[in-house]
């Protein structure tokens, strides 16, 4: 069965012709349908260019003839040279001349009244006859000239045969030239082909060779180099996350696991049971945030600019974020007297509509959360005193500016270099057990994607300011209409 498949999927395959082919028989057929009527255009024109001289060969037969009744009509006629055709009526109904053959004796009257070409069945062969009326002193005389049919019908076929050769040799000509010229535009593509196979099959850094020639080719190689440097981005920032996920989860699944079997043990009393599991529920929270924030940071970091949003709509997540912030220190002891204020430029003027920034509305909310909740963690730490925490928006020359500066003592500056990469986390929150180390990876991620820039201001000992500042995105180009 599974032959059979295969071969019936060979045989599909094999249908299918490649390109080469298909533009040199589409090449092939073009040419045969123009030759075609090129062939039928001309053909006409052969037969009328025929008959045109068959007719000025009839006149010419009849000329002597003519000439003669208008110079010399009392002057007997001579006979019609050897194959000569003629018939000459004389006004009274007599023939003085008759070359003609005796079939047409009897139709000569009807024929003489005729003047134009007339083409005429002589029993064994076809005649083109022409009649000429020729007035001599108020008499009318007629020339009659004829020709064999068949001596047109040789040199048409003459002729259709050397166009037909003629129509043969070119559109072998245009076929045999549209399979060489579609092998060599093609050989850049089976180069990349090759190039192509010789890179799955390996691990390496290279890329496709883009030709010398800025054409189409040349084009697709960029443009597929791009594809593989973004996917092998893609691929190691996954190998990265899979082996930081799987480092930063194996101790609290480990102490998950403890927990558990812990509140599994017989001798444990009421209390220390229900402490074990609200421990245990404890680390699954911080489980399933940790989780959470890593699907955030890989979507992130995977996504391109999605989203636009105006200032309007950045500050009204501003001061959503900061209301939330807020509602927590309300709520949790740990954060007593901590104050959060917020100070907008955009409210004392109106900002500009038509600007927009590369980023989510719900992004940029996420990563205004993330700031406010690492300092609100760092307050809760160390209880820090004053307690201030500000919020500043502004979105002057021509760039949206977030200012989040706080009096929780700052980084500690052997931490600061790492405080942007994934998981880090300073000893103070790591020995709190708090936090995923992922809240300022995620903000750094968001501002890069929206183009922008995260600078951090430490002052140890005193608070740290995180600036965050994104670029007007560029106008998009209009519909067309």
């Amino acid at each position: 069965m599974t032959d059979g498949l295969g071969g019936r999927g060979r045989g599909r395959r094999g249908r299918h012709h490649g390109i080469r082919t298909r533009i040199a028989g589409g090449s092939l057929l073009i040419a045969v349908v123009v030759s075609l009527f090129a062939g039928l255009a001309i053909n006409a024109q052969l037969e009328r260019i025929v008959r045109d001289g068959t007719v000025q060969a009839l006149r010419s037969d009849g000329a002597q003839y003519v000439f003669a009744l208008q110079t010399r009509p009392d002057d007997p006629l001579q006979g019609p040279g050897l194959g000569t055709r003629i018939a000459v009526i004389a006004p009274d109904g007599s023939i003085p001349v008759f070359s003609l053959p005796t079939t047409l004796a009897g139709q000569l009257s009807a024929l003489a009244a005729t003047r134009e070409v007339t083409i005429v069945d002589a029993g064994r062969a076809t005649y083109v006859l022409l009649s000429q009326p020729v007035t001599v002193g108020g008499d009318t005389w007629y020339v009659i000239a004829g020709r064999d049919e068949a001596e047109e019908t040789t040199v048409l076929v003459q002729m259709r045969l050397l166009l037909v050769g003629s129509f043969a040799l070119l559109v072998l000509g245009v076929a045999a030239g549209g399979w060489i010229l579609t092998t060599v535009s093609l050989r850049p593509v089976t180069r990349l082909r090759v190039s192509a196979q010789s890179l799955s099959g390996r691990s390496t850094a290279e890329l496709l060779p883009v030709g010398r020639a800025d054409d189409e080719i040349a084009q697709l190689a960029i443009t597929l180099n791009d594809l593989i440097e973004r996917l092998r981005a893609s691929a190691d920032r996954e190998r990265q996350l899979v082996s930081d996920a799987s480092h930063e989860l194996r101790t609290p699944l480990a102490i998950l696991r403890t927990q558990l079997e812990l509140a599994r043990l017989e001798d444990s009393s009421r209390e220390q049971l229900l402490a074990d599991i609200e421990g245990a529920e404890r680390s699954a929270t911080r489980l399933s945030a940790l989780v959470t924030s890593l699907l955030e940071l890989s979507r992130i970091e995977a996504d391109a600019p999605v989203g636009r949003s105006t200032a309007d709509a950045l500050d009204a997540e501003t001061l959503e974020a900061v209301e939330r912030a807020r509602f927590r220190v309300a709520s949790d002891d740990a954060l007593a007297g901590v104050e959060v204020e917020v100070v907008s430029a955009l409210a004392d003027r109106a900002p500009d509509a038509a600007a927009t920034y590369a980023v989510r509305a719900d992004d940029f909310g996420r990563l205004v959360d993330n700031l406010l909740g690492n300092a609100l963690q760092a307050f809760a730490d160390r209880g820090t005193a004053p307690r201030r925490l500000s919020v500043m928006l502004d979105d002057a020359a021509d760039l949206l500016t977030l200012r989040v500066s706080d009096t929780a003592g700052g980084l500690d500056p052997a931490f600061e270099p790492r405080a942007l990469e994934r998981f880090s986390r300073s000893d103070a929150t790591r020995s709190s057990g708090h936090g995923s180390g992922l809240g300022l990876a995620i903000v750094a991620a968001i501002a890069r994607n929206a183009g922008g820039a995260i600078r951090l201001l430490n002052r140890p000992g005193h608070g740290l300011e995180v600036v965050v500042t994104l670029p007007v995105a560029p106008v998009l180009p209009a519909d067309p209409v």
